[in-house]
């Protein structure tokens, strides 16, 4: 029998009850930080928070990993592995890593997964890995759906690939300008995001070409309509990025992708979700009225986006919204908007000024077709607006917004003295109940089945839904008997999930496996003496140790930044293309304050490099 491929759809948690949120939205599996040592300094959560949450999703037999993605420094190794001891007592499924120092520690048969900062974009890479006993691979963002294809033709543990969110715009765990420029590491959970700072773009005699423009900053990423055909690539769990975001994006977020992957599922038999139990909502998810500064498919079709999809928000790093319609008349504080889209008192609305950048405005008063702001503002007839705040729908997902629940099969019959129910769930556990009459039942004299499903589907704040309920014979029973019968099928089934719920194991290493690459760099993130002998054992012969490890200053035209994202063509001066390689000059710089860096476009790999002047 041919096993079906399982698909998960995998959510941020900023804490537990974000996490708790995104399972009841739909998540088949969540990521949350753990008290320290993750890639978000400032999303850290208590063990018991874990724990809570990690009862709460083992119900839907849904996973929690906790992101250990940090590098690790030789002072740190042992709370490392005190931490993982405590996570996995907590029930945590599997640990995202990025130091491979964790492999040769003294932890738990944890699953470990291969996180994004390991920076995986090659066949050889991702064999490495697998052999290291890695149950999931965390592929790069930048990937196309061939590189995707080249991947998962030669490993068979599930690829993970992100599907939606911000995108940094260096390739992840290899950006150092943070480290560089403000002591901040970004493999330490300390990225200064000189990504969304505004540059002036100058050539080398410092003639500004662009003043102010946010030229590294990219829109986000949202792969909604490509999710066949990343499946059909080899992706079989879908990242969204946020574990900063609050808990109003990732209800919408994860609803939106939950109905978009169930549709595929659906109509396919070779595809099965990871997770059980159905989600209900109250409003209907819209990527757009959740934060985003524009979307972008980034690489996702190859190095040239279909239709001219630009990659980066050069105006602003702020949220863009939804498109609303364009300007018609302005009188003061007064607008009309050529819009059919229901405006309404406290939207928050967005457009390009005068001067080219974003501003924001509230909406005091709606009047019919008539939009009275709280405040003036530099708006003009023509301009595009955009609702970064609705109202109306943030009202909803303020509340309650959805419940989730698990179909149950009920079958009830009469043996003897005894009333037998049989409960049967769509996560295939099934249990069998009875409890002794004191007399043997009787025949009714008028049909009992009606009022008896009634009373069996009153599953109160179960997380069980009834599907379906048989009876058999028609026997006058007291209802409070079938609802004491009821209540402790359902204790039983639900103590039999918590019984049947298995973890992964962690695969153990291959030791004679060689690492793909002979020579680590800085970038590489060597940053304790287990990590070193790790990599010397596996055939590294040169290894520079990380940058965080270095105590002196950067030296000026060391590289901070390596990136797929090419400024020169986003602004459409691509050095290939002979039309368009003299719109701007040869040698660029950016310029923020008193930071001057060095744009270096590699064209014979397509790449670009950030250097420090």
């Amino acid at each position: 029998m041919h096993l079906k491929r399982k698909i998960e759809l995998l959510a941020p948690a900023k804490n537990g009850d974000i996490g708790i949120e995104a399972i009841k939205h739909g998540a088949d599996a969540v990521y949350i930080g753990a008290t320290a040592f993750g890639a978000r300094s400032q999303a850290g959560n208590d063990i018991d928070s874990i724990k809570r949450l990690t009862d709460f999703a083992h119900q839907f037999d849904a996973r929690i990993y906790c992101t250990v993605n940090t590098i690790v420094y030789d002072d740190e190794l042992h709370d490392v592995e005190q931490m993982i001891k405590q996570l996995y007592s907590a029930g945590v499924d599997a640990l995202i890593v990025q130091d491979m120092a964790l492999l040769r520690l003294d932890i738990p048969p944890i699953a470990l997964h291969a996180s994004t900062q390991c920076d995986i974009r090659t066949p050889e890479k991702a064999q490495f890995l697998e052999k290291m006993g890695f149950a999931q691979l965390v592929l790069a963002r930048e990937l196309s759906l061939e590189e995707i294809k080249d991947i998962s033709s030669c490993v068979k543990v599930p690829l993970e690939g992100f599907c939606h969110g911000a995108l940094c715009v260096s390739y992840s765990g290899r950006c150092q300008i943070s480290q560089a420029l403000k002591v901040r590491s970004a493999n330490r959970g300390e990225c200064a995001q000189f990504c969304r700072l505004s540059y002036d773009l100058e050539d080398a005699h410092d003639n500004k070409l662009m003043k102010s423009k946010h030229l590294l900053s990219l829109r986000d990423f949202n792969a909604s309509d490509r999710l066949h055909q990343m499946i059909d690539a080899g992706i079989s769990s879908f990242k969204i990025e946020g574990r900063l975001k609050d808990v109003d994006y990732v209800k919408n977020v994860v609803a939106y992708y939950r109905q978009a992957v169930d549709r595929i599922i659906d109509s396919r038999d070779d595809l099965v979700r990871s997770s059980c139990g159905k989600s209900e909502y109250t409003f209907t998810p819209i990527l757009a009225k959740s934060f985003n500064r524009s979307f972008t498919h980034y690489f996702i079709d190859g190095r040239h986006p279909k239709n001219g999809m630009k990659m980066a928000s050069i105006h602003t790093p702020k949220s863009q919204g939804e498109y609303v319609g364009k300007v018609v008349t302005i009188n003061g504080n007064c607008i009309i908007l050529d819009t059919s889209t229901p405006l309404t008192n406290g939207d928050g609305l967005s457009f390009i000024d005068s001067n080219g950048n974003y501003d924001g405005v509230r909406v005091n008063k709606v009047s019919g077709n008539r939009i009275f702001l709280k405040e003036q503002c530099d708006m003009k007839r023509g301009d595009k607006v955009y609702r970064t705040f609705d109202k109306t729908f943030n009202d909803l997902l303020s509340k309650p917004s959805a419940k989730r629940l698990i179909d149950v099969d009920f079958n009830m019959w009469v043996a003897g003295s005894q009333l037998c129910l049989r409960a049967c769930d769509d996560c295939g556990i099934s249990v069998v109940h009875s409890i002794m009459l004191d007399e043997t039942p009787q025949p009714a004299l008028k049909p009992q089945a009606e009022r008896q499903r009634e009373v069996l589907s009153k599953l109160g704040d179960t997380i069980f839904s009834l599907c379906s309920c048989e009876i058999k014979g028609d026997y006058f029973i007291p209802v409070s008997v079938i609802a004491q019968l009821r209540r402790e099928t359902i204790d039983l089934l639900e103590r039999s999930h918590r019984i049947a719920y298995c973890r992964d194991l962690r695969q153990s290493e291959e030791k004679t496996a060689t690492f793909p690459y002979q020579n680590l760099a800085s970038a590489d993130n060597v940053a304790n003496h287990i990590a070193h002998q790790f990599y010397k054992e596996h055939g590294a012969t040169s290894i520079e140790p990380a940058i965080e490890c270095k105590s002196s200053d950067i030296e000026k035209g060391t590289v901070v930044m390596t990136t797929r994202y090419c400024l020169r063509r986003e602004l459409g001066a691509c050095l290939k293309d002979k039309n368009c390689r003299s719109k701007l000059p040869q040698q660029l710089f950016l310029r923020n304050g008193k930071t001057l860096l060095k744009v270096n476009c590699n064209c014979s790999s397509c790449e670009m490099t950030i250097s420090i002047v």
